[in-house]
């Protein structure tokens, strides 16, 4: 069937924006109204004649209204096919009425839960009628018209005042819609029984959503296709959350980027100024200070190089000459908790350059899963929330850190945990010195780390790299000496790493000869 003159529609609504003037809609074009509870109430209320669902089915609403539409004459009615003589015989047996419009959207559950509500609340807003005519309207769309989402009734509205009914293109995208609306609801219950009820880490099924945000002009390369996905329910605001100020779309990568740099400088959250530049997901300058403008010099020279075209994360409100600052290098993307109007306007005159408010920075403690994809399947894990604060770090040296070293020490470690591994980081006084990352092998980390501060150290005409007397950090432990020793050449006084190698006293032993302190933490931080 491809045009449908509507008879009879079935509004039941929980969000009632807009319905008022859909119902005034169709009962223009002589459509009957049948409706329950609030809904009915609303629209009598609006001055529209209305017929109670109790009176289509015979039956009254009862269990708190528990039961209302589970009726054969409402999913009869849904249900028949059209052209069937045996459908139809049996509806005119029954006094079965066809419905052609069913409007429907379902009790608040997720934002119920988000509300903090008692369980038996959060029970009480589990739709069970509201679903069950929806997949019925939806599985006999080739004479049914289910709209599920406020935003679509301008649309149906449109399409009756157009050409009198609705046609199958129509019904097929509001059918597709309302399979798509159910699944997501039924999977944010599931996920609160598996995960909030249950405590459950790794439920037997994993049920997921998320609703598509933007659409992006390419992935990770141009002849990939990609968009944002927004988690339907609650989840920690980050960069797809953000207000973005100026500048063109978000690609794909800037989005990972941006992420990434928003990851590390949450580090921070609660710490002094903090300025976090990435290139390709990993750092390549993160540095604290004073203010913030001094915290973004430092992290630049780690390695200015890299940071041309950079993304930029900060953990203060951006202010006018830090925005100045940045605006002397290329830069794609910066992301600030706020920013003041000077810093907006300096932007402003870079139009390339995109600026994301976040508000809030996400709480690097916080749980979670994290998900990755492989062939026939996903890899599932929770966050890397590991910080200090959770291990007692064992000096396993002769030689104790001094509380300076100790500082570089714990700063190196924070910022390793965000370097592809291999991953070494040297960090000096608060700013990271240099970073290796992403090698098949520690030693060459770190000696590209230490190659890099040479370089920042010559670009800058400092006399020598800040790898002298800095701490190096380890995302794991050294298997051999080799890469310790490569930190000693590169002028380390400290070292900090997970331990737990067979070669951990060969190791040790070697820093003792060198004159190390080294702190093993026992926890690793692997990036793949």
């Amino acid at each position: 069937m491809d045009h449908v003159i509507a008879q009879r529609a079935l509004l039941s609504v929980s969000d009632k924006s807009g319905i008022v003037d859909l119902a005034t809609a169709l009962s223009r074009h002589g459509v009957e109204l049948v409706s329950t509870g609030g809904t009915a109430a609303a629209l009598r209320d609006a001055g529209l004649t209305v017929r109670d669902i109790c009176d289509l089915t015979g039956f009254p609403e009862m269990m708190d209204g528990r039961v209302k539409t589970l009726h054969p004459v409402v999913h009869g009615g849904l249900l028949a096919v059209r052209d069937n003589p045996e459908h139809v015989a049996s509806m005119d047996e029954h006094g079965i009425g066809a419905i052609d419009i069913v409007v429907v959207n379902l009790y608040p559950f997720e934002a119920t839960v988000a509300k903090g509500a008692d369980r038996d609340t959060i029970i009480e807003n589990i739709d069970i009628g509201g679903p069950s005519m929806v997949r019925s309207a939806a599985k006999n769309h080739d004479a049914v018209a289910i709209v599920t989402d406020p935003a679509d009734y301008g649309a149906l509205i449109a399409e009756l005042d157009g050409a009198g009914g609705t046609s199958l293109a129509t019904r097929r995208r509001f059918a597709a819609k309302a399979y798509a609306a159910t699944a997501a609801y039924d999977s944010a219950i599931a996920q609160w029984f598996a995960f909030a009820d249950q405590g459950q880490v790794f439920p037997d099924t994993l049920p997921l959503a998320f609703t598509r945000g933007a659409e992006l002009r390419y992935g990770e390369n141009p002849h990939q296709s990609a968009s944002l996905y927004i988690p339907r329910g609650p989840a920690a605001r980050g960069v797809a959350q953000a207000e973005q100020v100026q500048g063109k779309a978000l690609s794909y990568n800037n989005y990972n980027d941006a992420d990434a740099a928003l990851e590390l400088v949450s580090e921070f959250r609660d710490g002094p100024p903090t300025v976090v530049i990435v290139k390709h997901a990993n750092p390549c300058g993160v540095a604290t200070g004073a203010t913030l403008i001094e915290a973004y010099r430092e992290a630049l020279a780690c390695d200015s190089v890299s940071a041309f075209g950079g993304i930029i994360a900060v953990n203060r409100p951006l202010d006018g000459e830090t925005a100045r600052a940045i605006s002397g290098i290329f830069t794609e993307v910066v992301a600030a908790p706020a920013a003041d109007d000077e810093a907006k306007a300096v932007f402003a005159a870079k139009k390339n350059l995109r600026l994301l408010l976040t508000g809030d920075l996400p709480d690097p403690a916080r749980g979670g899963l994290m998900v990755k994809t492989i062939a026939g399947g996903l890899l599932v894990q929770s966050r890397d929330a590991g910080n200090l604060d959770q291990v007692e770090l064992k000096v396993v040296t002769k030689r104790q850190p001094t509380d300076r070293e100790l500082a570089d020490c714990r700063f190196a470690w924070t910022v390793a945990k965000h370097v592809k591994s291999n991953a070494i980081v040297y960090a000096r006084g608060g700013s990271t010195a240099g970073i290796g990352a992403g090698q098949m092998n520690r030693l060459e980390s770190a000696r590209i780390a230490a190659w890099k501060a040479k370089d920042a150290a010559d670009k800058a005409g400092w006399t020598e790299p800040r790898t002298i007397g800095s701490a190096v950090a380890s995302d794991a432990f050294f298997p051999f000496a080799d890469g310790l020793l490569a930190a000693v050449e590169a002028g380390a006084t400290a070292v900090i790493q997970p331990g737990g190698s067979i070669r951990d006293d060969e190791v040790i032993a070697a820093a003792d000869e060198a004159g190390l302190a080294m702190v093993f933490t026992g926890m690793r931080h692997f990036r793949h």
